[in-house]
Order: structure tokens, then sequence, then C-alpha cells
């Protein structure tokens, strides 16, 4: 089954809106979703630094800032 991260940080307003998009698409898609706070981990905020969010899509970096909904409905389908 295909799984979506949303990589985010708390505070950040894009990172929300990015999570509100992602629960819509995969709840649609029956599909299930996480977050990770890449300020809870050294290596993460090395790898991720100013870009969250993040989306990943089976563990591979899907985009980044916005969620393309075409793009991400194409992938998860």
């Amino acid at each position: 089954m295909t799984r979506v991260t949303v990589m985010t940080r708390q505070g950040c307003h894009a990172c929300e809106v990015a999570e509100e998009q992602v629960a819509r698409i995969c709840g649609e898609l029956g599909l299930g979703w996480s977050t990770e706070d890449v300020d809870a981990d050294p290596e993460l905020r090395a790898e991720y630094g100013d870009r969250v969010p993040v989306i990943l899509v089976d563990g591979a970096e899907h985009g980044y800032w916005t969620v393309e909904e075409d793009r991400l409905r194409a992938a998860l389908g």
C-alpha cells in the first residue's frame, strides 16, 4: 500500500496547509498518511532544512513547499 509522509515542523503555516491537503486527498483515496517533525531529529533537520513541508511517497521525495494535487493523485493512483 502506498504511504504518504509529510515532513513538517511546528509553527509552519505552509506545513499545516499541506497536512490538510494530504489528509483530504489520502482520505478520498483510502490511503494512510503520517507526519514527521524534522526538528525532532538532527539528521532530518539537516536534510530538509527550510524546505518543509516535504511530501514523501513510499519514502521517496515527491515534492516540497506546496502540494501539487494532480501530480500527487497521479503518483498515488
